[in-house]
Parts: C-alpha cells; structure tokens; sequence
C-alpha cells in the first residue's frame, strides 16, 4: 500500500504520527498546500522511528483535481487520505477517480440547504456529491470510503456493531458528542479555542440539522431518501451523561454525515446526531450568525477581498497548536435504544473516550485531533490486510465492525492501544 495523505493540519499531523507505528504501508507521502508544513509533520514522524525512510514531503492545491490526480501519479499512491476541511472534499474526490486511487475522507461533501424550506425539507445534503458518483466508483474498481474519522466514523462502526451484535431491532441511531475540555491561555486565564477547525464549526451547527425517521422514508415512495427532513439549529435539547468523569452535557441536534449515512446500510426507526455544544459556543454561533460573520461571501475590506468566517477562524488560535493548553476528555459514541437479541428492551451507549494529557504525552496532539485522525489509520490497516474490501462510494457502517474495533482497542504493538467502551442504562 502506497498512501497519499493530503492535509498536515492537526489532524493530518497525528495521523502521520499514528501511522509511522505501523508496518502495514510501504509509502507515506504527505502532502499540504505550505509544504514547509508538511517537510515539518514529515520530520518529526521520522524522529519518532529510527530508521523510518517511507514518510515524503510534497506539495499540492486540493482545490485542483487535476493537481491531485498528477500527484497520485506522480507518487504512484494506492489510497489517498483527505485530512482538509470540507471545502475541498470534492476536487480530492475527483482527483483519486480519475488517477485510479482509492480515497478515503473524514468529513462527505457540503450540504446547501433547501432555497424555501430550510428548517423542513434537506435541499443538497452532505455527500450527495460523492454518492452521485457511485456508478463510477464501481466501475473503477475503487473504493471511496466516507466519513471515517471519529464522528462520522468510529460512530458508525459502533453502529454496525449495535445492530449486528447487541439488538435484535433498533429504535434509534442517536451519535452522541460531549466533553469537558478547559483551554487556558498562556497566563493561566480560561479562554475560547474550539478543539477543531471553526470554520467546519459554524458550517454543521449553523447549517439545518438533519433527522432521518423510517416511517417518512415508507410513506413516501422514495426509499431512504424520502426519509430525511431538517430542524432549526440547537433544535431538541437533551442533557446526556458522558463516561468517565465527563457528565452531563446539554447536547442539541447538529447537520452531520452519521445522519446521512447510516439509514443507507443499517435498519433503525430514527436515525439522530446530538452535539455537547455548550451554553458558550451555542451564545458565540448565535452571535456569529446576528452579525453575518458565519458567510463564506467574500466582502472587500480596505482593498481586501474575505470572507467574514475565514476571518472568525484566523483570529482564533489553530486547533494543532493548543494542545499543551487543553485539560480535559473528549467522547465520542452512539446511544442506541430498542430490542436487544434476548428480546427486552435494551439502551446502550457505546463509546470511546480520549484525555488529552495522555494524547499530548504520547503523540504530541491534542485529544480531539488525534481521535479523529486514529480510525483512518485503522480502516487503512484493515483495508491492507484484506479485512476490508470492496468497490464504491460506502460508508464505514457498510464494513464489518468487529475487525475494526478489534485492531483498535488490541494493545500494541499488535493493535492500536486504545480501547472502547459500553454501558447499559
């Protein structure tokens, strides 16, 4: 396996340094649009391993498909990994199509909501772009695997495990995020830095959240697409009990891809995601939207064209670098609820849970970043060792999760050293 990452962000940085444990690759090229950025992720993965010689450095524009697919060419890579925001999910998408590449993303192409009907009815919805293009994909022969970081992702596999293992049927799929994260500014004051990109940030919580029920998908002679239907932002509002001493959170429905893809491979009467915002960050997106700071317009100022949320995201520190800053534990899981196969009712959170001190200890990344950046390292070991397979645009719920959480959770340097949970309630 030749692998091409695209992206040495924070979560491109800990997936380097992630992988640089493994021996399932014989390539790893990473690729950034500031290549002295990726030269920096490439050097330090290098010092983590003696003698580790496959880790390259190149540049490339995401925003170019055509750029992308010279590069897997040039690179001779076997399966891209797109670790950039959402905003070039498409161009990459394209790029591995037509060089041949099989591709994976942690975040599905971006939504636009529908022109009069926003809080009701879905218009363009995450991943319709790439799952237009499933005819090509399998007349390829290659794989694009969407949504494997953690939320979606790990999310998604938990799901698969639920419904294969632990019910016998399924009243709701419901991804539920919280954490306790503190960040503290330099002179020890509690400040504002959200643990992932701002821009992505105001992009899934401002946007129509998207709900998936079954009895809308039967009623409406269009299959699991007659299913989807949208609520305002913050809609719902729940206080959910996170694991091992994180606690309550007040969690609110948020657009996201779990919603979008797991109706698609798994039975469920209602599929939801829930988000542990919090009382600051609902007030600081609310105040964004009020002011029209969440645009992607550009607007000119003082001779300078920008977007007013690209301004928002550079004023804030960048989520790679705050990890020396952070205190805390992030989780990720879904809570499941119906028949469970003894035939009782049953309600389960399955979940995976990251503290930052032992992230920044181990990798030097903080919490959020390296759960999302671990579990494409994992699909790629799978997708090596032949435990996965397949051709397509699919989700990781359409894989089988055992192996996947298996790899995960097994200690090194078998597996990856991190494992999971699950409670009943």
């Amino acid at each position: 396996m030749r692998i091409l990452m695209i992206g040495a962000g924070g979560v491109g940085d800990a997936a380097a340094k992630i992988a640089v444990e493994r021996d399932f690759f014989d390539v790893f090229v990473v690729a950034d649009y500031d290549l002295e950025r990726a030269r920096r992720t490439v050097a330090c993965v290098v010092d983590r391993r003696e003698g580790e010689r496959r880790f390259h450095a190149l540049q490339v524009d995401a925003s170019s498909s055509a750029e992308v697919a010279a590069l897997v060419r040039l690179t001779g890579a076997t399966h891209v990994l797109n670790a950039v925001d959402p905003r070039f999910v498409m161009p990459i998408f394209e790029g591995c199509l037509e060089a041949g590449a099989s591709y994976l993303d942690m975040a599905m192409s971006l939504s636009t909501p529908h022109p009069d009907r926003p809080y009701e009815q879905p218009g363009l919805k995450l991943g319709d772009l790439q799952f237009a293009r499933t005819a090509d994909w399998e007349a390829s022969g290659k794989l694009a695997l969407l949504g494997i970081g953690v939320e979606p992702g790990l999310s998604d596999v938990f799901a698969r495990y639920a419904v294969d293992h632990l019910f016998s049927s399924v009243e709701e799929l419901g991804t539920r995020d919280g954490a306790n994260l503190a960040y503290y500014r330099p002179d020890g004051s509690e400040g504002f830095a959200p643990g992932f990109s701002m821009w992505t940030i105001i992009e899934e919580c401002l946007n129509p959240p998207v709900v998936w029920e079954k009895a809308r998908a039967e009623s409406s002679g269009r299959g699991v697409e007659g299913g989807f239907f949208t609520l305002p932002p913050f809609s719902e509002p729940e206080v959910f009990d996170f694991p091992e001493g994180i606690g309550p959170v007040e969690c609110v429905h948020v657009e996201h891809e779990e919603v979008l893809l797991m109706p698609r491979w798994l039975e469920a009467e209602r599929v939801t995601f829930k988000y542990g915002l919090g009382e600051q960050m609902i007030s600081i997106l609310k105040a964004l939207n009020t002011l029209g700071l969440d645009s992607t317009d550009p607007i000119r100022i003082k001779g300078v064209d920008i977007a007013p949320r690209d301004l928002v995201a550079a004023t804030l520190p960048d989520p790679a670098s705050i990890g020396p800053q952070l205190q805390g534990k992030t989780c990720a899981g879904v809570w499941v609820t119906g028949t469970g196969k003894d035939g009782e009712p049953r309600r389960t959170y399955l979940y995976h849970v990251a503290d930052n001190e032992v992230t920044m200890r181990d990798y030097d990344a903080q919490c959020v970043v390296w759960q999302t950046a671990i579990n494409p390292i994992v699909a790629l070991e799978l997708l090596a060792n032949g435990a996965w397979s397949g051709s397509g645009v699919k989700g990781p719920e359409a894989f089988d999760a055992v192996p996947f959480l298996e790899l995960l959770a097994a200690d090194k340097p078998e597996g990856y050293g991190s494992p999971w949970g699950m409670e009943d309630r």
